[in-house]
């Protein structure tokens, strides 16, 4: 018996041994981008909630009394133990007054404490992507009123 080159090439172009293989690698680079953005997104996400999580613990901290308010450094230390290990993490703490509603002195009669601290924190991606910087920024703001005046 004797087979012809032809008749093998045929029974190859017929046959769909392989094609799922094939299909799949072609694909597969496609799903690794996905998977790797879905986790580089998740990570930004968590870095925003640890930028959270930092200036709202900072203003409480803050928000105790006037004493506290006008600790600036502790209301630092207050975020950076609160940040999670957010990297280059910062926080300015501002404090503010409001009477009836509207900004005021602080000398004003009646006028209410607020203590605000905005909280920034840099995000560095897993994968370098195009058009995308190489670092983002992630910030948080949080606003309290002073307990205690």
């Amino acid at each position: 018996m004797r087979y012809s080159f032809s008749k093998t090439l045929e029974r190859l172009a017929r046959s769909e041994r392989g094609t799922a293989f094939v299909e799949f690698a072609v694909v597969a680079p496609f799903l690794v981008l996905l998977l790797v953005g879905l986790v580089d997104f998740s990570r930004y996400m968590y870095d925003g909630l640890l930028a959270a999580n930092a200036a709202r613990a900072a203003v409480q901290y803050g928000a105790q009394n006037t004493i506290t308010a006008a600790d600036s450094t502790g209301i630092i230390n207050a975020a950076s133990t609160d940040s999670g290990g957010l990297a280059g993490l910062s926080a300015t703490p501002n404090i503010f007054c409001e009477a009836n509603g509207v900004a005021t002195s602080c000398s004003t009669a009646g006028a209410v404490y607020y203590v605000q601290v905005v909280t920034s924190g840099t995000f560095t991606p897993l994968v370098k992507y195009p058009g995308l910087p190489a670092n983002v920024t992630v910030s948080a703001r949080a606003v309290m009123r002073v307990a205690s005046q």
